[in-house]
């Protein structure tokens, strides 16, 4: 048969006229070094992205811990003012119930106070002792604007003028606390380091220290 190709010739003529051989064995993949590089290079970057990412755990949790300390700092400033203004209160009490009769309840409630701030209080009930204190004030204050003679008694003013320096200084004191809650209330679901070490701990929120309903609607009165 004319044109005819032997059998061994696997030689094929493409339409531009260039001959195209077909390979006749099997050739195998090799790597070479850029390959090799390639492939170390991603387990390389699984591994050390592995790495980093719990590193970043571990500085998390050092970074909460010390958040924790400053949160915990601000509390006890909190408590020792509560715990004085609880004294001070307990104190302007007494010195009323010599000068006129005092409803005895007032002194209960002050002396329920003080076993409640020489405890160990969470949020929650540094709050409510917060709030206690405001409606105890509130009791010796009615009694105080019904006796304007006893606003010339000496220690009972300073009694009240100490009272209202520590609520100040409680005041501020929150401020610090409630900034320290804010940023790890933000931080703790922060993705993704903060956030794993947050989980891992258990931790959750914190609640801010807020004013009673009573304090709150009072300043929204009138006051001229």
């Amino acid at each position: 048969m004319a044109n005819e190709l032997d059998e061994t010739d696997v030689s094929t003529i493409n339409p531009q006229g260039r001959d195209v051989h077909v390979i006749e064995k099997k050739v195998g993949v090799t790597l070479d070094s850029m390959d090799k590089f390639v492939s170390v290079a991603v387990w390389f970057i699984f591994i050390i992205g592995g790495v980093v990412f719990n590193l970043r755990v571990t500085k998390a949790k050092s970074y909460f811990q010390q958040l924790q300390q400053k949160i915990q700092h601000a509390a006890s400033t909190i408590d020792n003012y509560q715990l004085q203004r609880v004294t001070i209160l307990q104190n302007t009490a007494k010195l009323l119930d010599k000068a006129i009769s005092l409803d005895k309840e007032t002194f209960t409630q002050i002396a329920a106070l003080r076993a409640g701030a020489s405890s160990q209080m969470d949020d929650e009930g540094r709050i409510q002792l917060a709030n206690k204190l405001n409606a105890a004030e509130k009791s010796i204050n009615v009694a105080f604007e019904q006796y304007p003679e006893l606003k010339s008694h000496k220690e009972i003013a300073d009694a009240m003028q100490q009272n209202s320096y520590l609520q100040h200084e409680i005041t501020a004191a929150r401020e610090i606390y409630n900034d320290a809650v804010l940023r790890w209330n933000t931080e703790i679901f922060q993705p993704w380091a903060k956030k794993r070490a947050a989980a891992q701990a258990g931790y959750t929120t914190r609640i801010p220290f807020s004013v009673s309903q009573d304090v709150k609607a009072a300043s929204e009165g009138i006051f001229f």
